[in-house]
């Protein structure tokens, strides 16, 4: 034990104060001279975190150290174990976090040691918010990207295919029911393009690509399990949380949600981050575009589109973006089971719309990327390999090798026990959806935790519907949750449906 520490045993207490944080009792932080939300390192079973600390009189007593769930699970702490605890004091790159909310640009030595000290977890909550408000403030330039996303990338682990050629697919999101992944993913393995997909689950969406594969087969492996489904199948759908790919990219998004910031900077850090840790050198980038979405008009996109372009040249990864149209859902289901039941019709041959439309597009610039198509061909080519069926056997080998069952059909998906059915009240056209509206339905309604949940749209922009029509269902496992839902949207309004004069002017 070094001579500065302090042996506590550890008392599970159950608070949430924040990441990283540990109770102790006022007598023993006196003793170490730690001052309430001070730092300490705690080392116990291999492992060492900083944390900060809370005093308390009574909460915990001398000779303990109250440990938090997030620090217990960091620990393996079962029990009373022991743990060894040690003042420290700030570390340097708090000084660089300063420089950056007051604007300065940082080198890449300055950059990595931020990015080091956030996977150490030696940065407090507040200096992690200081550095994406200072982010959002100021931005980086794209040296400055760049150097931020190796850093990401160098302290995460990475999966090494040592194949050539990688190819994958990003949505910036925004839009609810976009399950184009799940097309993507097995037209383009079905062309003999390596295609290892990692996907998020839904932060604020009503389903993450994750939340709707996980209906059908299991997503989380580590990177030796993708390693073999990828040999063999050629692709996958798999969560990246499991595997660390960029844990400083998942502990900044922590501080982002709840300031509400999105700097672009991360954006682009994070998707090209990721994509570089799972070996890809091939990327189409999604950017939807319309009310709602991240990005909300054209010229937005474009900027943001070069920027991705230029960062994947500094990555040595070739980029293309596509801006979609992003006014309203993809499809017409919005919740996990809803859309995997959607997907699944989809490769069957049984739906044809705006999500196969929006799938074989993207699936054929990467088919152009990879010379699985001509110039001009992709989307031709990837309608094939859809229609033929091609893309529905890659994908049933997909599920099997995650361990779901191949032969799943759509109706044997299930859905939620209570449903209601909103109706027209009067007749006319679908004259707007509202993104945000049908995301905050489809989530009260308990998705995506709830994978049963969702909501179906019977209607969509410019369809025209009669007085009594069904305009959507809502799904839900449980009632008071539906009936939230239900009183929710019949106020918000995610439909709007109107005759074609919206409005009579006269001096009467």
């Amino acid at each position: 034990m070094d001579i500065h520490e302090t042996v506590l045993k550890a008392r599970p207490v159950d608070l949430d104060l924040g990441p990283n944080s540990v109770l102790l009792n006022a007598k023993d932080a006196k003793a170490m001279g730690i001052r309430a939300r001070g730092r300490v390192r705690i080392s116990g079973g291999g492992t060492i975190t900083t944390a900060t600390a809370f005093i308390t009189g009574t909460l915990v007593r001398s000779g303990e150290v109250g440990i938090l769930p997030d620090i217990g699970r960091m620990l393996n702490v079962k029990g009373r174990t022991e743990l060894a605890l040690e003042p420290v004091g700030l570390p340097e790159s708090t000084l660089l976090i300063r420089r950056k909310v007051l604007g300065e640009k940082l080198d890449k030595s300055e950059i990595a040691s931020i990015v080091n000290d956030v996977v150490e977890r030696k940065l407090t909550d507040i200096e992690l918010s200081a550095f994406v408000s200072g982010l959002s403030s100021h931005g980086m330039d794209m040296e400055e990207v760049a150097n931020l996303t190796m850093s990401m990338v160098n302290t995460g682990k990475r999966i090494e295919l040592n194949i050539g050629r990688v190819f994958d697919k990003h949505s910036i999101g925004g839009v609810p029911g976009d399950k184009t992944t799940l097309l993507v993913v097995p037209i383009v393995a079905a062309a003999n393009l390596v295609i290892p997909k990692t996907s998020s689950r839904a932060i604020t969406s009503a389903a993450g690509t994750a939340d709707v594969m996980e209906v059908l087969a299991p997503i989380e492996f580590g990177a030796d399990q993708i390693e073999e489904i990828i040999k063999k199948a050629g692709g996958c759908l798999v969560w990246g949380g499991t595997m660390d790919l960029l844990p400083a990219d998942s502990m900044l998004i922590e501080i982002e949600r709840p300031l509400s910031l999105d700097p672009e900077c991360l954006v682009l850090a994070s998707v090209l981050g990721k994509k570089k840790a799972a070996g890809s050198n091939y990327v189409v980038i999604d950017i939807p575009v319309g009310n709602g979405c991240k990005v909300t008009n054209d010229d937005d996109a474009r900027n943001l589109g070069i920027k991705f372009i230029e960062l994947g040249q500094r990555l040595g990864m070739q980029v293309e973006c596509a801006i979609t149209f992003g006014g309203q859902p993809v499809g017409r289901a919005v919740g996990p089971a809803l859309e995997a039941r959607e997907a699944l019709e989809a490769l069957n041959g049984k739906y044809r719309g705006s999500f196969t439309e929006k799938a074989t597009s993207l699936a054929g610039i990467l088919l152009e990327l990879g010379g699985a198509a001509a110039h001009g061909k992709g989307k031709a080519r990837a309608e094939e390999l859809l229609e033929s069926g091609q893309a529905l056997k890659k994908f049933k080998q997909i599920i099997k090798l995650q361990g779901g069952n191949p032969d799943i059909k759509p109706e044997d998906i299930e859905l939620g026990k209570f449903k209601q059915t909103v109706n027209a009240s009067h007749e006319g056209y679908v004259t707007s959806l509202n993104n945000a509206v049908i995301n905050r339905t489809t989530r009260l309604a308990g998705a995506p935790r709830d994978k049963k949940a969702g909501m179906y749209l019977h209607a969509k922009k410019g369809h025209r519907v009669e007085m009594g029509a069904p305009l959507f269902t809502i799904y839900s496992s449980s009632e008071s949750n539906l009936d939230r839902a239900v009183k929710y949207s019949t106020g918000a309004h995610p439909l709007r449906v109107e005759g074609m004069v919206l409005q009579r002017v006269n001096t009467g």
